[in-house]
């Protein structure tokens, strides 16, 4: 009986220590591009092996794709689509057993936006991360940004 908690808490154990250190840092800015005008900015930085996937994929049967949802603010408007940019990789992917698209290392997602009025916007952005072999549940993390 020792044994079996004994490597009932080994598992657990190994689980959290993984949980704890995500392969994943996300940061996020404002940039201002024009009077009203800035670019929301988020920037993965991606451990080595490590990918987080578009937000366009051409199904939901695979990956749980990169989402920014934002709340609504009758000041602030979404101008265009959210912008992928860094080292994207295109094609079928064997662990999904479909065509995807993801990224490694340092790849930002950026949003166009325009003010009418000194704003806060708030929001959260989910991902998963997988590496060849497995994949980490996904994780939603808030954000908030001043915009004046």
């Amino acid at each position: 009986m020792k044994k079996i908690a004994f490597f009932a808490f080994a598992i657990f154990a190994a689980f959290a220590a993984t949980a704890q250190q995500s392969p994943v840092k996300w940061s996020y800015e404002a940039k201002k591009v024009a009077d009203g005008t800035y670019d929301l900015v988020f920037t993965a930085n991606i451990s080595d092996g490590w990918y987080v996937y578009s937000q366009y994929l051409e199904s939901d049967d695979g990956p749980i794709r990169t989402t920014i949802g934002y709340d609504e603010n009758a000041a602030v408007k979404l101008v265009g689509k959210n912008v992928e940019d860094g080292h994207k990789y295109e094609g079928y992917d064997d662990l999904f057993g479909m065509n995807i698209i993801k990224f490694n290392g340092n790849p930002t997602f950026t949003q166009r936006v325009k003010i009418t009025a000194p704003a806060q916007l708030a929001g959260s952005l989910e991902f998963m991360t997988c590496d060849s072999e497995r994949c980490l549940p996904p994780v939603e993390i808030p954000f908030r940004f001043d915009l004046k």
